[in-house]
């Protein structure tokens, strides 16, 4: 789906702090949305978790800094990081030229997918309505 300029592939599902999931398996694979990266501007660093690290769903493990902004990654699952991004390391701007690509941040080892991975808004008529929320917030702010 493509919103006023931000497009939010149909595969993923989304959090509502613009952190977005996608099921590889038995794996969530999760990074920051372009909504994220295109309200940030370019990003400077990003505090990534380690691999064995325990996270909450809707909990913050990270941040995402850039020249106007630093923000809190949150987990969209609960679950162990399996693998960690470390090319965001020295080439945190992948956020920002492919955040749902190669600016991906964790995968996890959900242990809780059955309950919330529903609680996930899919790229459908209610995530339309919140990001179309989101969009206006910005938009009266300038």
């Amino acid at each position: 789906m493509e919103l006023e300029g931000y497009f939010f592939p149909d595969d993923l599902k989304f959090e509502t702090n613009h952190y977005w999931a996608k099921l590889d398996g038995d794996v969530v694979i999760t990074g920051a949305g372009e909504f994220i990266s295109k309200q940030a501007g370019e990003i400077t660093f990003v505090d990534l978790p380690e691999e064995g690290d325990t996270l909450t769903q809707g909990k913050p493990y990270g941040s995402i800094e850039s020249g106007k902004w630093v923000g809190r990654i949150y987990a969209v699952v609960s679950g162990e990081v399996l693998e960690v991004n470390t090319a965001l390391e020295d080439e945190p701007e992948k956020i920002n030229s492919d955040p749902h690509g190669e600016g991906w941040i964790c995968k996890i080892k959900p242990s809780k997918l059955a309950d919330e991975w529903e609680t996930l808004m899919a790229v459908d008529g209610s995530f339309r309505n919140f990001i179309e929320g989101e969009i206006k917030k910005i938009q009266e702010q300038k």
